[in-house]
């Protein structure tokens, strides 16, 4: 059974010194808000979740949704869990995955 994956933003930065000196002037960058959640239910992306951080997560998240555990060889507490970022040189968010068990939701 392929277990739910909760998605949470941890921690947003913003380098503005590369922003200034690299970067295209952009409208509009990012939709993710500090402490927002989202549940992954196997490869499918949530909805809302930006297209760019899931093309950096959703190789960690289909691996939790089918069990896998101990991630780069147990770096984190959690092994049903990781933290990644997304990548997003000039403003990278920090997502904590975990996997959930099969009836919470």
């Amino acid at each position: 059974m392929i277990k739910k994956v909760k998605i949470t933003v941890m921690k947003i930065a913003c380098y503005q010194d590369l922003i200034e000196a690299y970067e295209n002037p952009i409208a509009h960058a990012c939709d993710m808000k500090l402490g927002q959640t989202f549940v992954a239910d196997g490869w499918c992306k949530p909805e809302g979740f930006c297209d760019s951080a899931w093309e950096s997560i959703s190789p960690f998240v289909m691996t939790l949704a089918h069990g896998g555990e101990n991630l780069y060889d147990g770096w984190m507490k959690n092994p049903k869990s990781a933290m990644l970022s997304c990548n997003d040189g000039f403003r990278p968010v920090s997502f904590l995955l975990e996997a959930l068990e099969e009836d919470a939701s």
